[in-house]
């Protein structure tokens, strides 16, 4: 499945991009992890990550749990809103709306990307998809409160 809308954003340079490889890969299993999310692509307020449509993330169904789906959204932004700092920032969700509109019974890829930047808050926005199919499961829209460490 080709990205939608990585073609808007620069890439990154590679120092700035060398930190995000192993996003989400790391030893602790924190949710991300524990979930099997692995991040595809990182640009400049762009990202594109990966949910495995395996048996923990599924409801009974044999659907993608719609609470893993707002876990990959919530995911997906942040190195899309961090990438572009010279240093670490914590990040913060304070808001997160999902729309759901299709159910998915495999992998799904979620691109997120920031619309609009504030000194302390990022605005973004997310779309989800199913793999192969390229259906459009869901649409995100983050807010996120952004502090130096």
């Amino acid at each position: 499945m080709e990205p939608r809308h990585a073609h808007r954003f620069e890439a990154l340079d590679e120092d700035r991009a060398r930190p995000w490889s192993k996003y989400a890969q790391w030893d602790t299993p924190y949710l991300a992890k524990h979930l099997g999310m692995q991040l595809e692509e990182v640009r400049a307020d762009y990202a594109r990550m990966r949910l495995p449509g395996r048996v923990e993330n599924m409801q009974p169904q044999d659907i993608v749990h719609g609470g893993a789906i707002a876990a990959l959204i919530d995911t997906a932004v942040v190195p899309a809103i961090a990438a572009s700092y010279d240093h670490r920032v914590a990040l913060i969700t304070l808001g997160l709306n999902v729309d759901y509109l299709e159910a998915a019974s495999g992998d799904v890829v979620a691109e997120a990307w920031v619309s609009k930047r504030g000194t302390t808050t990022v605005f973004c926005q997310a779309e989800v998809f199913e793999v192969p199919t390229e259906t459009k499961v869901a649409t995100g829209s983050l807010i996120y409160r952004v502090r130096p460490l």
